[in-house]
């Protein structure tokens, strides 16, 4: 009787071995996706929710102590105190896409960076980042500002700016920064009032709004011109109702 011959089993093969180099770029990837998925959800979260706080009240809160801050949305806001500030920041707001790259050709031929910012990325800035001059931070803003113009409405924008500036030591966004200089809501500045709380924002600890100096006078009633151009013109429609 003949024997049946065992059929031989096919040999396993063998997985490849991962190397360290691949395991490192696996992490990285996936590390990347993480951090653009937080991002992505604290912009769209922003969007719609008012900043709890940010990293630059943190540090202010540890250095002076507790904060005077009253969250107030757009339409507590007097309509002049925003033109005012776009008037002083940024008149062409309504349109750039974050990036306003005539102001930055202009800031670099005359040999700085000084007023090539826009509210947008001041905006970033506060809300998301870090105060001080790095290659490391304008990179950062430079990426987010264009995807949260993406996301949020300008008007939302400049709601979210008004409501984190700090216009004293320990005086941030414009409700407590109006009761603080002039006793009155934001909802109730004058056109004067506005433009003397926008005039003291690149230097807030520098300057006062109550007791304006010289020049703080001088860009108040530049900046009163200018409220008054952009609602002209048009250049308020994007954050106007």
């Amino acid at each position: 009787m003949a024997t049946k011959t065992a059929k031989k089993k096919p040999a396993r093969k063998k997985k490849p071995k991962i190397t360290l180099k691949r395991r490192v770029i696996r992490w990285m990837t996936r590390a990347l996706f993480t951090v653009v998925a937080v991002i992505a959800f604290f912009i769209a979260l922003y969007g719609v929710v008012p900043p709890p706080t940010t990293p630059y009240m943190i540090s202010e809160r540890a250095r002076e102590g507790p904060l005077k801050r009253d969250w107030v949305p757009m339409e507590r806001i007097a309509p002049v105190m925003a033109r005012s500030a776009v008037a002083a920041e940024d008149a062409n707001f309504c349109l750039h896409w974050g990036l306003d790259l005539d102001a930055i050709r202009t800031a670099l031929e005359g040999g700085g960076g000084r007023g090539a910012s826009t509210i947008s990325q001041q905006t970033v800035k506060n809300v998301y980042l870090w105060h001080g001059r790095s290659w490391t931070r304008k990179a950062l803003e430079a990426v987010l500002t264009p995807a949260v113009e993406a996301v949020w409405t300008k008007r939302r924008i400049l709601e979210v700016y008004l409501n984190v500036a700090e216009f004293d030591a320990g005086v941030f966004g414009v409700e407590a920064a109006a009761r603080h200089y002039f006793g009155v809501p934001a909802a109730d500045l004058s056109a004067v009032q506005a433009a003397r709380l926008a005039a003291i924002l690149p230097d807030p600890k520098g300057r006062s709004a109550s007791r304006p100096s010289d020049f703080v006078r001088r860009r108040a009633a530049g900046i009163l011109d200018g409220a008054a151009t952009i609602r002209a013109d048009g250049r308020a429609a994007c954050f106007e109702r």
